[in-house]
């Protein structure tokens, strides 16, 4: 039985995640020093990154390094999912930076974890990059280009307490860092390797998975930990290095992909990189899978035909799957680019599925493919009508897709195993955004490790906890709105709102408790109650649904924050802006400033208000949310128009730094550029200039609303007299939408995902709206703004 996709829970893990805010540079930049931002020379990503976050038990363990640019030191996170407790150890060393200059930020030098869940040891593997004793040539990782850390046993679920660095097992220098895994491989096999996983088979043995070798002439290899002795055993290479030194075999190769165990079998998928520089692949080609059915993964390999073969594999074609490049125009050399957005699954069916990017760099196109092959067929299909993501994952019969949107939050996709028919079953539409991170999927739930999307190179770290329902309690209470850690002013009307269902019975009430106290109930769908915050706290809310035994069951907890409003410090929040004469919201488009409607989880019209120091006088930069651009005010009057430029905050030019002026009486705000007397100015449809305005004129005024709340409302004195009805409600099919008071107004409906699914005008008291399968069934909100751009609002439930 599958449901509504929910967000779980959202758990801050520092404020002090690394990342790279510099510049990209080359590899003998000089040290700019600690204070300035960190360069880079391949990426900008190091924590929540690579294989950085595993589950055990009720723990959820993340790796990260601690910014800023002088800290640096490896941090190992453990999150209790059942007490929300949190223990975080700190290690001694610290990210080494690229070829062991540490001012230059090294993407590659993630920290994979694993954890066995035979004998409870944790395993680190910090990726060197490569490196071996005479790389860098300056031998300065002569004795650390390899570094693994590992526990003694049981730590992994150790009591908080003792979840403590001296449970990792030190070397004979007195440091928790390691120039090779304990066993019996030789220490030569632990040289100029990469790109480090952790995974387990059916039996929960742990195994390890690296590249040794280089971009072009690398190879996979992977070694099975021995619970028993503590040791790990000897590699087994997948494929050599030298490609080209056997019959038949132009160039050497490496490769970039995964080795997974799923649904009962080893499986290997990758993107090649050949030595032939003279082709039109700039970096990686192709598509390539195989599988094993041998539980240790030495024997029983199989391409997707079901041909054998033995390893180590040296044709790479004899495995291959399909061509990205097939699929765009050019011919010239280095112009196709597949790198990113590659990963592969395989249901219980055995339905293969590989997602994959290619872009055409001679005609700008970039295309992402979705290649798959249903159970019991011989040929792959591969289909263009994809939207991509960073990770696909399997339960039983059905996959998920699951990624960040370009608004920097999550959406997760479904389809049936076997097909493309993905459809939307989640979308973040509010709350914070995020830059990057990292998908760990544990019996049914999503566990996305993430970054904030913020400034500087120590950046806030996240957890987010996505319930799959793929299996559901019947019975069961989730809380709709408002979202866990958003922020409303005191004294804003805050609605609550709640689905319950009992599929066995009915719903006879829901119950609203603040803060572990009973605030109030409904008694029919749609579920909502609205709520007042009286004082600047953190609150905290659950639902509590009651059936027709009397039966209860209790919704996740989130927590909102009341904040009271100082109109003379916008910075630190996101707001709307919307002007008072026209009802319009300020909104970015590209370069331009156009109007906007308010759509629930659309950045275009969200805004940052930054403070900047020019000349010893404070003032603002205002930024969009959707690009972190700054806006111009140059000149004055009709032709000179405000635009979006392509800087970034801070930033102190005279036509980008802006006043804001409060005028309490009407809590309204006029923005002038600097300390002149033009002010932002609503002229017409999508015309907005830097223009002189008397007081009076209200179009230069702009009321500023906190950009996760509903839209301002109208007064209790005008909803007296003027009101909205929807009816049937729940509705079967069709239903009507009648005004009291009115006769002209606009109309929009939204989905809980933010969805715009109608849109109309009204000019008339009263209106039928025809289903015609457009209204799924499911909980929707009505947004119905008049001629005097007084909103009102309306709930509508849909059988």
């Amino acid at each position: 039985m599958t449901a509504q996709v929910v967000l779980e829970n959202e758990i801050k893990i520092t404020d002090l995640g690394l990342h790279f805010d510099g510049s990209k540079v080359g590899s003998t930049a000089s040290n700019t020093g600690d204070n300035a931002p960190y360069d880079y020379f391949f990426g900008r990503n190091i924590s929540a990154h690579g294989d950085a976050i595993k589950t055990y038990g009720d723990y959820v363990f993340m790796t990260w390094y601690r910014g800023g640019k002088a800290d640096r030191h490896v941090m190992l996170t453990r999150y209790n999912t059942k007490t929300g407790s949190m223990a975080t150890i700190e290690f001694p060393h610290r990210h080494t930076g690229y070829q062991n200059q540490y001012w230059i930020g090294e993407s590659h030098n993630t920290i994979a974890i694993g954890v066995s869940p035979l004998d409870g040891t944790i395993h680190l593997l910090y990726d060197m990059h490569a490196y071996s004793a005479s790389r860098p040539s300056n031998g300065s990782l002569a004795n650390d280009y390899f570094r693994y850390s590992y526990s003694v046993k049981e730590a992994a679920s150790l009591p908080d307490a003792d979840f403590t660095l001296d449970k990792f097992v030190k070397n004979s220098n007195d440091d928790y860092k390691h120039l090779r895994m304990p066993g019996t491989a030789a220490q030569s096999e632990f040289v100029s390797l990469t790109y480090p996983r952790f995974f387990q088979n059916d039996d929960g043995d742990l195994f390890m998975l690296m590249r040794e070798g280089g971009n072009n002439n690398g190879m996979y290899k992977f070694i099975k930990y021995d619970t028993n002795t503590g040791d790990w055993g000897n590699f087994i290479d997948f494929n050599r290095l030298n490609a080209k030194s056997q019959p038949g075999i132009d160039y050497n190769w490496g490769l970039y992909g995964d080795m997974k165990y799923v649904n009962g079998k080893f499986r290997i998928g990758f993107q090649r990189r050949s030595s032939n520089n003279n082709d039109k692949y700039l970096y990686q080609n192709g598509v390539y899978y195989a599988y094993s059915d041998d539980q240790t993964a030495a024997t029983g390999w199989k391409n997707h035909k079901g041909e054998s073969f033995s390893l180590p594999l040296w044709d790479a074609d004899f495995i291959k799957v399909m061509e990205p490049g097939d699929y765009v125009a050019t011919t010239q050399a280095n112009k196709v680019h597949i790198v990113g957005g590659f990963d592969w699954t395989v249901t219980a069916n055995e339905d293969v599925h590989i997602i994959s990017q290619v872009r055409d760099l001679e005609n700008n196109v970039t295309k992402t493919l979705h290649t798959y092959r249903p159970s019991g067929a011989s040929e792959f299909i591969t289909s263009e009508d994809f939207s991509g993501g960073s990770a696909i994952y399997t339960s039983g019969n059905s996959i998920f897709l699951i990624g960040l949107n370009s608004s920097g939050r999550i959406f997760i996709e479904k389809a049936v195993g076997g097909t493309n028919n993905f459809t939307k079953v989640y979308e973040a539409t509010s709350g914070r955004t995020f830059d990057h991170g990292v998908v760990h999927i544990d019996n049914g739930k999503v566990y996305y490790y993430l970054m904030e999307d913020k400034t500087g190179n120590a950046q806030p770290l996240y957890l987010q906890i996505i319930d799959l329902d793929i299996i559901q309690d019947p019975f069961r209470v989730s809380l709709t709105s408002p979202s866990d850690g958003e922020t409303y002013n005191v004294d804003d009307t805050v609605q609550i709102s709640a689905n319950a269902v009992d599929e066995n019975g009915s719903i006879s009430k829901v119950e609203f408790w603040v803060n572990g106290t009973y605030f109030g109930e409904d008694n029919s769908e749609p579920y909502s109650i609205d709520w007042t915050p009286t004082s600047e706290a953190a609150y905290t809310i659950q639902a509590v649904a009651y059936n027709a035994s009397n039966d209860t069951v209790i919704s996740t907890e989130i927590t909102v924050n009341a904040t009271i409003f100082d109109p003379n410090d916008l910075t630190g929040v996101v707001y709307r802006l919307r002007n008072v004469a026209t009802g319009k919201y300020l909104k970015s488009s590209g370069s331009n400033v156009v109007d906007g409607e308010y759509v629930q989880g659309d950045d275009a019209i969200n805004w940052n208000f930054v403070k900047v120091n020019l000349s010893g006088t404070e003032y603002y930069n205002i930024v969009s949310k959707v690009n972190n651009n700054v806006l111009r005010g140059a000149g004055s009057g009709a032709g000179n128009a405000i635009i979006i430029t392509t800087r970034q905050p801070p930033n102190t030019d005279v036509d980008k730094v802006w006043t804001a002026h409060y005028i309490e009486a009407e809590q309204a705000y006029r923005f002038a550029v600097k300390d002149g007397n033009n002010f932002l100015y609503h002229e017409d449809v999508d015309e907005y200039y830097n223009k002189t305005a008397a007081i009076t004129d209200a179009r230069s005024k702009w009321k500023v609303e906190l950009a996760n709340s509903a839209p301002l409302s109208i007064d209790d004195k005008e909803l007296a007299s003027y009101a909205v009805k929807v009816y049937p409600n729940p509705a079967n099919g069709n239903f009507n939408i009648v005004l009291d008071g009115f006769y002209k107004a606009e109309i929009v409906i939204n989905d809980m995902l933010g969805k715009v699914v109608y849109k109309n005008t009204m000019n008339t008291n009263r209106m039928e709206v025809q289903n015609n399968s457009r209204f799924k069934s499911g909980l929707y909100l009505i947004k119905i703004i008049d001629d005097n751009q007084r909103v009102f609002h309306a709930k509508l439930i849909i059988r």
